[in-house]
């Protein structure tokens, strides 16, 4: 019948962990998900600049069912649940990192925690109807601020250049094949510097895509860095003398806020809704409201802290070793 159909999609048919009946996540893939702490990983061939990674659980059995379903099938009543294991490895990686920012303690910086995903290829994301990791990532940031962390997701890097499918590369492979094919997007680099950042994905085996995301994060806010700088210097040179003193014109040039929106950007809502044309950094504060501003201080921000996933590999990757 056509309402049982209908039901099918409004009501999900089975859990996407094991497929227990009538329930989006069962209490055993619950746990096998998010009920762990958190825990470093590294790479058996660590890629270079790879900052330190958090994931919330081995991508194996429940939980690589769940990912599978939300990335390939469709299935976005999961995004939630995946953005709250995001969120506990975002908090494991900034608390490793030392920072004030994130871990729920304390004062919290009016800046935030920016979250900033690894993007999917355009014709992957044509052919899923979304982005699995920049979905995940506006779920996490969400559960952060109802937690009361500032969290906003920055979804700044775009592929520059074609890639090869990632699947049956070996490390070195996929490091050849994705150097350089990350970018910033235009204006993105004043966004970057508008907080400390925590690249964030659905899931690593190599580390060959965070470590390329970081560098192009690394790249384009030393880049603005450095002509914030030069702006600051010719601004200083720039004045005259009244009543005998000297008096700085245009000294404002090199300092105030940058604007950390541009349009033209299709995000998803982060619990299965439509994309729409949206901002490319979502709102901070507490609430899920308003538009927070980001500082654009000479040197504030844009420090790429850790990186932080749903899951890792377990033949990838050796588990807590020192």
């Amino acid at each position: 019948m056509w309402w049982q159909e209908l039901a099918g999609l409004v009501l999900p048919a089975a859990c996407g962990g094991c497929g227990s009946a009538r329930t989006v996540l069962c209490p055993q893939c619950r746990a096998a998900l998010g009920g762990a702490v958190p825990f470093r990983v590294r790479p058996v061939l660590e890629p270079p600049g790879l900052p330190a990674v958090h994931a919330a659980a081995r991508y194996a059995d429940e939980v690589r069912a769940v990912l599978l379903a939300h990335k390939e099938r469709g299935a976005l009543a999961l995004t939630r649940p995946l953005g709250a294991a995001l969120a506990g490895a975002v908090r494991a990686g900034v608390r490793e990192a030392g920072e004030g920012v994130g871990v729920g303690e304390g004062p919290q910086p009016p800046e935030g925690v920016l979250l900033v995903p690894v993007p999917s290829a355009r014709a992957a994301v044509r052919a899923r109807g979304h982005d699995p990791a920049r979905r995940i990532a506006l779920a996490a940031a969400g559960e952060l601020r109802r937690a009361g962390v500032p969290a906003r997701v920055a979804a700044v890097l775009r592929q520059r250049r074609a890639v090869v499918d990632q699947a049956g590369l070996d490390s070195r492979q996929r490091l050849d094949n994705l150097v350089g094919a990350l970018g910033v997007v235009s204006g993105g680099a004043r966004v970057l510097c508008g907080g400390p950042v925590v690249l964030v994905d659905d899931l690593v085996t190599t580390g060959a895509s965070l470590a390329e995301a970081a560098r192009a994060v690394r790249s384009a806010t030393a880049v603005e860095r450095a002509q914030r700088v030069g702006r600051a210097g010719r601004a200083e040179r720039v004045g005259r003398v009244e009543g005998g003193e000297w008096v700085e014109e245009g000294a404002a040039q090199g300092g105030g806020a940058a604007a950390a929106v541009y349009g033209g950007v299709t995000r998803e809502d982060g619990e299965g809704g439509a994309g729409r044309a949206d901002r490319a950094v979502e709102p901070s504060g507490a609430g899920e409201g308003g538009v927070g501003g980001v500082s654009a201080g000479v040197g504030g921000g844009g420090d790429v802290l850790c990186a932080a996933v749903v899951a890792a590999s377990p033949g990838s990757f050796e588990l807590n070793r020192n």
